[in-house]
């Protein structure tokens, strides 16, 4: 098969297609030929060598993919309703950017009706992140008020779409008055520029001085004490990367008196039966807003993986530049 290898550490030019032999199902797995592979900020980590490839997973980055199945444990189909020539959306720990890739048929989903494989592929590693992030470890309930760090990333778009469909007054973040006019196309109850207001204070006021209730934080560092601040009693911080810095400096008296929750988490080393978990509440409770289209996709961009500098490369220059609204997608 076709996949893309890292092949040093360092700028996107790093990322070249090759060779590899097709890889093999095995118990408790299905093979997918891959029609399109999410792109991800975690790629990115990887192929500068700051995000290590956990124990058994592949070294080929992507960890998201979309397409048919080709072959695969019976047994394990068959429980979970899949037969071979279905096509799915897969959460995968590595091997995302190929022509086939093995998942475990736990982290697998059918693509939604009226999406095509191209739109699914967008979908496993941000609503994955984002339903365990904010609904299950933020506990984010209908009438609650939801602050959401990069409302423009691809777990921003995710974040917002699903806030908004489950009943929370949705509050974005962006580093240009565009992009928090896509927020609020997107259905932001409203969007706050970063670069020329405090983010912390236009919370407070936009809550009448309550504050926000949970918030999906992307930065971390020097965010997470103005986090603190602008959070209501009992609400909850979830961090899932540091972008800002891993260290900060908080009060620790907020903390106590409002009686708040730091908390955060990664994905990618998690084990199948947490992610299976994930993908069986996403199935009953986000797949049919997806075919229902209260929940669109967002795609920025797609490259082909094909080409001289390879697609992966331009994807990943696109990556870095911040510059995207959405997902962006390799196509096979």
């Amino acid at each position: 098969m076709k996949a893309i290898e890292i092949t040093s550490f360092g700028a996107p030019e790093v990322l070249r297609m090759v060779e590899r032999p097709a890889p093999v199902a095995g118990a408790g797995e299905l093979l997918i030929r891959v029609a399109a592979s999410g792109v991800n900020r975690p790629d990115v980590l990887q192929r500068t060598g700051n995000y290590p490839v956990p124990p058994g997973a592949s070294d080929l980055p992507g960890l998201e993919v979309a397409g048919e199945i080709v072959a695969g444990d019976e047994k394990a189909l068959a429980e979970a309703g899949f037969k071979i020539g279905d096509h799915v959306c897969a959460l995968v720990a590595g091997g995302g950017y190929a022509e086939l890739c093995v998942a475990p048929v736990a982290q697998c989903l059918p693509v939604p009706k009226g999406w095509s494989d191209v739109e699914a592929a967008t979908l496993p590693e941000t609503f994955f992140t984002v339903w365990s992030n904010v609904f299950e470890r933020g506990r984010l309930q209908k009438g609650e008020t939801l602050l959401i760090q990069g409302g423009t990333s691809g777990i921003g778009v995710t974040a917002i779409q699903l806030g908004k469909a489950l009943g929370a007054t949705v509050i974005a973040t962006a580093g240009s008055d565009d992009k928090c006019e896509a927020c609020l196309k997107l259905g932001a109850d409203h969007a706050i520029n970063y670069k020329t207001a405090d983010f912390a204070e236009e919370a407070k006021r936009l809550t009448g001085g309550k504050g926000v209730d949970v918030i999906l934080d992307m930065v971390a560092g020097g965010y997470v004490a103005r986090e603190i601040d602008c959070l209501a009693e009992d609400g909850r911080l979830v961090i899932i990367a540091v972008q800002g810095g891993v260290k900060a400096e908080i009060n620790a008296g907020l903390v106590l008196r409002r009686r708040l929750t730091i908390t955060g988490s990664t994905l990618r080393p998690r084990p199948v039966a947490f992610k299976g978990a994930i993908a069986k509440a996403l199935r009953e409770r986000v797949w049919p807003l997806l075919e229902s289209g209260a929940v669109k996709p967002i795609i920025h961009s797609r490259f082909a993986a094909a080409g001289e500098p390879s697609g992966a490369a331009q994807a990943h220059v696109l990556m870095e530049s911040n510059q995207h609204i959405g997902k962006i997608v390799l196509t096979w």
